[in-house]
């Protein structure tokens, strides 16, 4: 049994909870959260208690395994809801920056086009600098995606450190040519 999954999830005021079979869907002053779940996990929510409780059915490797993934899938959609998800990335670069244009965000980030990027539903950009992207959610997977797929635009080059990186990234560096050359 999975010492994760054992502990009960504690719903806190304003977090409503719905589960009926493997569905559940969570909804919070931040937004609203679902997902489906496999067989494996007894999924039960007592209200009155404000907590949610998931049972492990087998006593298979794979079933054990889920308990405890399962658990912290429903604790990340209780947290999203009532305190949200962030992520913020850093655009390092002469004159490299970003801003947001209606439902788009848009980066010039040396290629010879500006690239646009569609804002997907439940996120929320926000630009305090050129050179910041803030985004937030309910959703932990959906918010780390987009940053995801934001950093792959323009990943972090090695050399100079020029490109897209997250907040606090450390960027490993490597010498360059004239490092080695002694004339």
């Amino acid at each position: 049994m999975s010492r994760i999954g054992k502990q009960p999830i504690s719903v806190p005021s304003g977090v409503k909870v719905s589960v009926s079979g493997g569905e559940v869907k969570v909804e919070g002053p931040k937004g609203k959260v679902a997902g489906s779940f496999r067989g494996e996990a007894r999924i039960t929510h007592d209200a009155s208690a404000g907590r949610i409780v998931i049972e492990c059915k087998g006593e298979t490797k794979f079933a054990r395994a889920y308990h405890g993934t399962t658990r912290a899938l429903i604790a990340n959609m209780v947290k999203g809801v009532s305190e949200g998800f962030k992520k913020s990335l850093e655009i390092v670069g002469v004159g490299y920056n970003a801003k947001l244009q209606g439902k788009k965000l848009v980066l010039q980030i040396g290629f010879c086009h500006p690239v646009e990027l569609p804002v997907p539903e439940g996120i929320q950009v926000e630009i305090p600098q050129p050179t910041r992207i803030n985004l937030s959610g309910a959703d932990k997977q959906q918010v780390g995606e987009f940053a995801a797929q934001i950093r792959r635009v323009r990943p972090p080059e090695p050399y100079k450190g020029k490109g897209i990186r997250y907040e606090g990234e450390h960027i490993i560096r490597k010498a360059g040519k004239a490092f080695g050359a002694g004339a």
